[in-house]
């Protein structure tokens, strides 16, 4: 947000106010949706306000939603912002982790929320940032942040747009990145491997919250991550599972699809920009009556 204010763009936000990672394009049916504003920290030092505040302190609030990113976007296009002007674009993110190949992208709450955007007429790009380890120096994501605002405010310009059109860009947390290439590419379709997903838990096991949860799991990128317990009581007993995928299937597929592909140009550290259309897309191949 700071690197596009800086850029001398206008920037609303509204976000869900609770961890929503790995949930796509989904909206939640039957829920009484509820919004609440958080005004940031002042960036003036004489008005500076710690951590969060419902009290307004002269920016423009964030829009706090219980519900997910897909929601976030229909929310924030038709119930808020009116008066700050027309939305020119949508950009969600930037997600703290890569969302490249088909297995992150699918999940991908980031790119739903672009995806619902898209599928309200208005141009959108998914914000990605790819790190390989937790100790990531302010200065250094500083970068990849100028890295993002300078992509989208090419694709804005200058990419085509319209027919369902958005773009997926993920771009790598490290030093250089706003000096390394930036690549067109294609999503890998890529596949988990037997067992890859769930991991079973002891009849009494338990999991975290879900932003404890999802900061396991993002420590775990590159990783084989947990290895499965065994279920324990009668043959008819309950059973405990986790979502636990595991990312070395991700990350192999992408070191063998070679260049060109997204999880590839990531991997190089090399910002990878891919275009993709908000439908499910026939594979074609067959016409005609369906003769049983």
């Amino acid at each position: 947000m700071q690197a596009l204010e800086k850029a001398g763009h206008v920037v609303s936000v509204i976000v869900p106010n609770t961890q929503r990672s790995w949930i796509g394009k989904a909206h939640i049916v039957g829920q009484d949706i509820q919004t609440s504003f958080y005004f940031p920290p002042a960036t003036n030092p004489e008005t500076h306000i710690e951590g969060y505040t419902e009290k307004d302190n002269g920016t423009h609030p964030w829009v706090l939603v219980n519900s997910t990113p897909a929601s976030c976007s229909q929310l924030g296009l038709n119930c808020f912002f009116q008066e700050r002007g027309p939305v020119d674009l949508v950009i969600s993110g930037p997600n703290y982790g890569r969302n490249t190949s088909s297995l992150f992208a699918l999940s991908s709450g980031t790119l739903g929320a672009a995806l619902e955007a898209t599928q309200c007429n208005y141009r959108a790009i998914a914000l990605s940032f790819a790190f390989t380890d937790r100790i990531n120096l302010s200065e250094v994501v500083a970068e990849s942040c100028q890295q993002g605002v300078r992509v989208c405010e090419w694709l804005a310009a200058n990419a085509t747009w319209g027919d369902s059109r958005l773009y997926s860009v993920n771009v790598p947390v490290k030093k250089g990145v706003l000096q390394s290439k930036v690549n067109w590419t294609k999503m890998l379709q890529n596949t988990w491997g037997q067992g890859a997903c769930f991991q079973e838990l002891p009849q009494e096991g338990a999991v975290d919250d879900a932003a404890t949860e999802e900061a396991k799991l993002r420590r775990q990128e590159g990783g084989k991550g947990d290895a499965s317990t065994t279920a324990e009581g009668g043959k008819w007993a309950n059973r405990h599972f986790k979502w636990a995928p595991r990312f070395t299937d991700v990350m192999e597929s992408s070191r063998k699809a070679g260049p060109g592909w997204d999880g590839w140009t990531v991997m190089e550290g090399e910002t990878s920009v891919t275009s993709l259309r908000a439908n499910f897309e026939s594979a074609g191949g067959f016409e005609g009556e369906l003769k049983l």
